[in-house]
């Protein structure tokens, strides 16, 4: 069965313009979901719309409301929505182009993929992606999804297009509310570096596949269990060690890493003085310190 498409259109540069087809990038159809239940029938509930004066009504009877004060409501029919027609209901009439690092991912909301729509369209498609391809460049652009108008970013992906819609500015929260308080002190430097340290022994290259919902899985692994007449097995919480600081949490993840096998990093060139440090008495200012870096060391041979 072929993809139902989200939206369908035109792409619009200047005075070039491809039928398109726009289609969800994701799909959340292999989530585990519930169904409510009543607990005696196991019968499932079906949601009904009620009416505070008329109790149960049927759906062909409600129409949208918008509030425009407290409890007083404009009614709001299909020919009303039908009259709202701008340009970016049909069209996505590219406006500007941008660098992708331009655009904060704080704004970046739901992702689609846009392809011709017909064999007509496949060449001027082609020459807009490989244009945006070449250039490096995303596109900004609008279209109307789900009667509002949303601004999307498009960029070349394989053979066709990746648009993603944007989130408006008044829908991102400032963050001075959260970080405001957060003290801008340096960290000590010692303390510094051995982080760095851990980040260079968990460095890898980033795989989705690698990633995949555990608690998913679990939850799978019990309903199949239950499925089966067993009594499901909880799996326990890991255990929390009993740091007692930062440094102490820092020489257990180091000792627990695993050493990277190419040649020496800063964190043995961090060790070796520290140890020179500690032979000479002068590690007794900071004793945690020099345990710790002990430990990098140790973990590196």
């Amino acid at each position: 069965m072929a993809p139902r498409a989200s939206w369908k259109g035109y792409l619009k540069l200047s005075l070039v313009s491809c039928p398109v087809r726009l289609y969800p990038a994701t799909s959340a159809s292999e989530r585990i979901s519930f169904n409510q239940l009543h607990k005696t029938t196991h019968n499932r509930i079906n949601m009904k719309p009620v009416d505070p004066e008329l109790g149960l009504v049927e759906r062909s009877d409600l129409v949208k409301g918008y509030e425009y004060e407290d409890k007083q409501y404009i009614i709001i029919d299909d020919a009303d929505l039908d009259a709202v027609r701008i340009e970016s209901n049909h069209t996505m009439n590219i406006e500007a182009f941008v660098d992708e690092g331009d655009v904060d991912v704080i704004y970046q909301d739901a992702p689609y993929y846009l392809a011709p729509d017909g064999a007509m369209a496949e060449e001027t498609f082609a020459v807009l992606r490989e244009a945006m391809r070449k250039s490096g460049k995303l596109a900004i652009a609008r279209l109307v999804l789900s009667s509002r108008e949303r601004v999307v970013t498009i960029g070349a992906r394989e053979n066709g297009m990746f648009v993603c819609t944007l989130r408006n500015p008044n829908e991102v929260r400032g963050t001075a509310e959260y970080f405001g308080n957060i003290p801008a002190g340096k960290p000590d430097p010692e303390m510094l570096q051995l982080a760095e340290a851990l980040i260079r022994q968990k460095e890898t290259t980033f795989d989705p596949k690698n990633y995949e919902d555990r608690y998913e899985i679990a939850l799978m692994a019990m309903i199949r269990e239950k499925l089966k007449g067993h009594k499901p097995i909880i799996a326990a919480a890991p255990e929390r060690g009993n740091v007692i600081n930062l440094m102490d949490a820092l020489k257990a993840s180091l000792s627990q890493s695993k050493p990277p096998a190419k040649s020496k990093s800063k964190a043995d060139e961090v060790a070796k003085p520290a140890a020179r440090k500690a032979a000479a008495g002068g590690a007794a200012e900071n004793p945690l310190k020099a345990n710790l870096l002990k430990a990098v060391g140790k973990s590196k041979k």
